[in-house]
């Protein structure tokens, strides 16, 4: 569908970008990955047509539509929730006044035989084949439903935008684009402004869609979830991947191994060969050869390896001394905003060493509370925190409160206190700002630097409990990685905002549900509660069974309808495709059994004959397009079945 072509980008003729090929494939779900910097938003405004590359191309049908989602957007403030969203609509309403223009020019026209009035009327035809497909009668329905599954409240709908927090307007973007089901969806960390409930929706969405996807994120759960392609990019160069992130965590494993022995052997290789050089330089017997090898050295290509080098980046929390056992109790605390009440009779208990997750919908007051507990805004109630209680408070936008005029190290310069000033290369190193990266001014960092910087910060004073409100955003999974094993050492009490299930997983042991002016307290982990969640959901099952019932009793008065040939024919279609549902399942396990074997021999080190990972490639790439002709099976099975 897209093909990228020898795309290069270059920044102050540094190489962003390097001969980059690959291909977009109709039902791709891809999940574009890689460090912070690597080019993976600028990859993605290429794709969009935002930016124009140093040298290749991009390959598209014209009729090809393309959904972009930036980290970052300029929002206009003008309309209403329902407006703004019906804005997604836009373009067919002016294909309705580009097809009436048209009708309008064919009713003028008399020259019914030319080659321009049948143009004319192709070009009509056309027009109007694509408003069939692009319009529905249910436009104002799916509308509702993608706002609802977003988050919003059917309340919500006639507010202004210009209520709504940043996140929140974030998230009308999101539906519009979702709204106008483009051929290609690119998303560029679509979860930062979400909550778990309306991720999960997302997921589940992105899943059932047709179309392509190529989506940047740092939710290892939810790109797990929704992609089934990975593309790393990494030194300016990718690599494709036909399995989801965490198969491609453990080819990449295996790459970087084969990739290190043929560094070494070629080192070994440039070694010897200087050696030489120098050895036999000034003796005019061995010139020809001297010679021979310094060219033979000008030509070869030299490999890089783009290091995992956790040792660089290791995040150590200084515990303060013991605190209370009872750092923070909250009795029948209550937060409004005028005749918006955002909590009350909020009461809990949280003991020293205790690690919780505060949790919920966007706006249901979790950032709030945390205000609160840090005395930063008025509330009704009573919040003690306890004896020599030490506070490090991480604030959703601390990035954005940095100097951006500052360098990186004049930032921690005016921080650092005591003998740690004299430490501060050191810490500057250990959060990779080291050497010329030490000078940059804030406000050319990325959201991943400043992010780090703003955690430097935070390690430079000894507390004793944690209050971390999203931390994790705009951070690469191999810093969010090291932030959670930092979070799990820390001797002290901890409290997290965050949406990201993966981060939370196995971090925390208690979790507070906001939601509907309520905080409630769960025991056990972020999984523990969701599998709660799902389970408090079973009144929904009600109304499935009604539906069942319903679609019932629509089965049997379509089939007393039939004529006895009709049911008869309608029995034989139904025979084939449950035979197909049947085929493809046994090829599916037929496949993943082949997969497995694969698998197995990668396990056991067997990585003698390249080609098996084309192999493994290309049996995933079979199992993918199998599985799609299987739910294409089955919804014509149940269409049938109806």
């Amino acid at each position: 569908m897209i093909s990228i072509n020898n795309l290069k980008v270059e920044f102050s003729s540094r190489p962003l970008l390097d001969n980059i090929n690959f291909v977009i494939n109709k039902n791709d779900r891809i999940a574009l990955v890689g460090k912070n910097g690597a080019g993976k938003s600028t990859m993605l405004k290429i794709i969009a047509g935002l930016q124009v590359p140093t040298g290749g191309s991009v390959s598209r049908p014209t009729d090809v539509t393309i959904g972009y989602l930036p980290q970052q957007m300029r929002l206009v403030d003008n309309c209403t929730l329902r407006e703004e969203a019906a804005k997604a609509f836009d373009h067919i309403k002016e294909l309705n006044n580009e097809i009436d223009a048209i009708n309008g020019e064919v009713a003028r026209r008399t020259d019914y035989d030319s080659d321009e009035y049948q143009a004319l009327l192709e070009r009509l035809s056309r027009k109007t084949d694509l408003l069939a497909v692009m319009s529905s009668d249910n436009n104002e329905a799916e509308l509702e439903k993608t706002l609802l599954g977003l988050g919003f409240e059917r309340t919500d709908f006639d507010r202004h935008t210009s209520e709504f927090s940043g996140g929140w307007r974030m998230r009308v973007e999101i539906a519009k684009i979702l709204l106008q089901h483009p051929d290609v969806l690119l998303l560029d960390e679509p979860t930062n402004h979400l909550d778990i409930e309306s991720i999960q929706w997302l997921e589940t969405f992105l899943k059932n869609r047709r179309g392509a996807l190529l989506l940047v994120s740092h939710d290892r759960a939810f790109i797990d979830n929704v992609t089934t392609r990975t593309i790393e990019i990494s030194l300016g160069k990718i690599y494709d991947y036909q399995v989801n992130y965490s198969h491609f965590v453990e080819l990449r494993k295996q790459r970087l191994e084969q990739q290190r022995r043929a560094y070494d052997n070629q080192q070994k290789m440039i070694q010897d060969t200087e050696d030489f050089i120098e050895k036999f330089r000034y003796k005019a017997t061995k010139a020809v050869q001297v010679q021979s090898r310094i060219k033979q050295l000008a030509k070869v290509e030299r490999i890089e390896i783009d290091e995992v080098d956790n040792s660089r980046l290791r995040l150590k929390f200084n515990t303060a001394p013991r605190s209370g056992d009872y750092p923070v109790i909250a009795e029948d605390v209550t937060k409004s905003y005028g005749d918006l009440n955002v909590f009350h009779d909020v009461t809990f208990t949280i003991k020293r060493g205790e690690k919780v997750a505060f949790v919920g919908k966007n706006g249901a007051g979790k950032s709030t509370l945390v205000k609160c507990i840090m005395n930063e805004i008025p509330f009704g109630g009573s919040l003690k925190i306890g004896h020599n209680v030490k506070i490090g408070y991480f604030a959703q936008n601390q990035a954005q409160l940095l100097n951006q005029d500052l360098t990186v190290r004049d930032t921690i310069d005016y921080e650092a206190t005591g003998d740690i000033r004299l430490r501060i290369n050191d810490l500057l190193g250990a959060f990779m700002f080291g050497g010329e990266a030490g000078d940059k001014r804030v406000k050319v960092l990325s959201g991943g630097e400043k992010s780090r910087l703003a955690l430097l910060r935070l390690l430079l004073q000894p507390v004793n409990l944690l209050i971390l409100d999203e931390p994790t955003n705009h951070l690469d999974m191999r810093t969010k990685d090291i932030l959670k094993d930092a979070i799990s050492d820390f001797e002290g009490t901890v409290i997290v905002v965050s949406h990201d299930r993966d981060f939370l997983d196995g971090l925390v042991s208690k979790v507070y549900e906001f939601g509907g002016g309520r905080v409630r307290e769960h025991l056990g982990g972020i999984y523990d509660f969701l599998e709660k969640k799902n389970l408090q959901s079973l009144s929904q099952l009600e109304v499935k069974e009604k539906t069942a019932a319903k679609q019932q009793e629509e089965k049997e008065v379509k089939a007393s309808k039939l004529s006895y040939l009709e049911q008869k024919e309608h029995e034989r279609e139904v025979r084939r495709a449950e035979k197909r549902v049947k085929q493809l399942e046994q090829l599916i396990a037929d496949t993943e059994q082949q997969i497995a074997r694969l698998e197995q021999q990668l396990e056991q080190g067997d990585t003698a004959d390249a080609s098996i990972f084309t192999r493994h490639a290309a049996l995933n790439a079979t199992l993918q397009e199998t599985m799609t002709q299987w739910e294409e099976a089955c919804e014509q099975l149940e269409t049938l079945s109806l």
